[in-house]
């Protein structure tokens, strides 16, 4: 049987521009910026794919907007074995998976971030399965779907064939302190395992860091884009350590976990959020900067989701431009880049071939999918 958990606060500091949404004092900030949460209707998009294909099939969950207000807005059965405290907490997503376990669920579908996979794991042994649907700020963790309907899909077929017709990975759980990451510490931890159902091109794999030898790759790419740059035009440079050396080839400081918006080589605005943006988008003419990130391929919808969908549509046309090392495209071993910013018609105008820069008088075209578009479909 199908079990959900919603985080209901997941991802609502992505927008904002607050690397991450734990904490009761950050969730407030990122309501004054003009955040909302998305977690609910990232998981209705992953409901919807079941109940095109189960109609009203019953799914164990928790109370509330921890489950079973989705459940319901997606016209499935609800059976509530979990009623959590308002506001939630983390001891709520773990209790609400043990219950969900207790009650006879199969597969746990949980919508949110690196730190509700890590609520999960803590509850949950490798004999139930379990899946994110991905709506956090950082999902470092292999134990996402590239998509909300991506997940969706899989937990489809899961029921289709009562869990046989699916391999089963135990798959890492990490997570980064989000006091040490707005200091620009990077270093997730190892906090349990899930034993997830997988299929190629559906589940994501995990973040991999840039190699030290790397190090020279990324700053003649790094001047590459530099030198790309056009007066008059505002660039929206994405977090990451490329976007930080793109900022020291320009002899400029960087957020290093923002999106900062640089005009003619001196920053305007620093960390920015997604209603920081669109104002800056309407005085002149902009492009997003994002990279790659190293093992997964995203290129939007991966820690940088002030760079959203309303941001992209008011850049217009060719939006992005793409800077990476040749070798984190190698690397991708012919796997796709991918964009999953919740808003399927940006994804598929995103989606075709984009030009990479590679170093400092390379580039390289490559293909970028929008997982969401293709629903529960085969690998890309």
């Amino acid at each position: 049987m199908l079990g959900l958990i919603v985080n209901p606060v997941a991802g609502v500091g992505g927008p904002a521009g607050l690397a991450g949404s734990d904490g009761d004092a950050v969730q407030r900030h990122a309501v004054e910026r003009g955040a909302t949460p998305r977690a609910g209707d990232r998981a209705l998009a992953a409901l919807a794919v079941v109940a095109d294909a189960r109609p009203g099939a019953s799914v164990l969950t928790a109370a509330g907007p921890m489950g079973e207000d989705v459940v319901r807005r997606a016209g499935l059965d609800p059976i509530v074995v979990s009623r959590p405290v308002t506001p939630t907490s983390p001891a709520d997503t773990v209790a609400a998976a043990r219950a969900l376990a207790d009650a006879g669920a199969s597969l746990v579908l949980f919508a949110g971030g690196d730190g509700t996979a890590r609520d999960v794991a803590t509850a949950l042994s490798t004999d139930v399965s379990a899946l994110g649907i991905p709506a956090g700020v950082k999902m470092y963790s292999p134990v996402f779907a590239v998509s909300p309907r991506a997940a969706g899909g899989l937990a489809a077929a899961w029921l289709a064939a009562d869990g046989r017709g699916l391999p089963v990975h135990e798959r890492e759980v990490l997570d980064v302190d989000e006091e040490a990451l707005r200091r620009a510490r990077v270093e997730p931890r190892l906090f349990g395992v899930l034993a997830v159902p997988t299929r190629p091109g559906r589940t994501q794999s995990r973040k991999a860091a840039t190699p030290a030898g790397e190090r020279a790759a990324v700053a003649g790419a790094a001047r590459g884009a530099a030198s790309a740059m056009r007066p008059g035009v505002r660039y929206l440079l994405g977090p990451g350590g490329t976007m930080a050396e793109v900022a020291r080839e320009l002899g400029i400081s960087k957020t290093p976990l923002g999106v900062d918006v640089v005009l003619d080589g001196r920053v305007v605005q620093a960390g920015a959020s997604e209603s920081d943006l669109l104002e800056q988008l309407a005085a002149g003419p902009a492009k997003a900067m994002v990279s790659v990130i190293g093992g997964q391929g995203f290129l939007l919808g991966r820690g940088n989701q002030q760079l959203s969908a309303r941001v992209i549509r008011a850049l217009g046309d060719d939006p992005v431009v793409v800077v990476a090392p040749e070798q984190k495209l190698i690397d991708l071993g012919g796997r796709p880049l991918l964009v999953d910013t919740g808003d399927a018609e940006v994804d598929v105008g995103l989606a075709g071939y984009v030009r990479v820069i590679t170093g400092s008088a390379t580039t390289s075209i490559y293909p970028v999918h929008a997982p969401e578009h293709e629903g529960e479909g085969h690998a890309p």
